[in-house]
């Protein structure tokens, strides 16, 4: 029985403390899904884990880039799934949480794939 655990909602909503008592329960890791935790120089208003919320689950994706890299959901989605799925080869839960709705639909839902030329309107 491997279930993903998702914990979505607005920014200083709980979703911290709600993750961290879930992975602790479940033994098992968190996946950030927060556009705006990924960055390493962003801190301003994205309410990011603090240091001893950090040392008590392993968080993924948390000050990970820099805002030089550019990270789309469908980037996320492909770097995410394979944590997601080593994670959920050794434990049957993992955590997802974020308020970024498009990153957490890019793991729960997939997203449509586009074809570049038709978009736009090249050969």
């Amino acid at each position: 029985m491997r279930k993903l655990i998702v914990v979505q909602g607005p920014t200083a909503s709980g979703k911290t403390d709600l993750a961290i008592e879930l992975a602790l329960n479940y033994n098992t890791e968190i996946i950030s899904a927060d556009s705006r935790q990924f960055y390493n120089e962003l801190s301003i208003g994205t309410a990011k884990p603090n240091e001893q919320e950090l040392a008590k689950v392993k968080h993924h994706f948390i000050d990970s880039f820099s805002i030089q890299e550019e990270i789309s959901a469908a980037e996320f989605a492909k770097r995410a799934e394979l944590i997601l799925n080593k994670l959920l080869d050794k434990n049957n839960y993992v955590v997802l949480v974020g308020g970024s709705g498009m990153f957490v639909d890019a793991i729960t839902d997939g997203l449509d794939y586009i074809p570049v030329n038709q978009l736009f309107g090249r050969n």
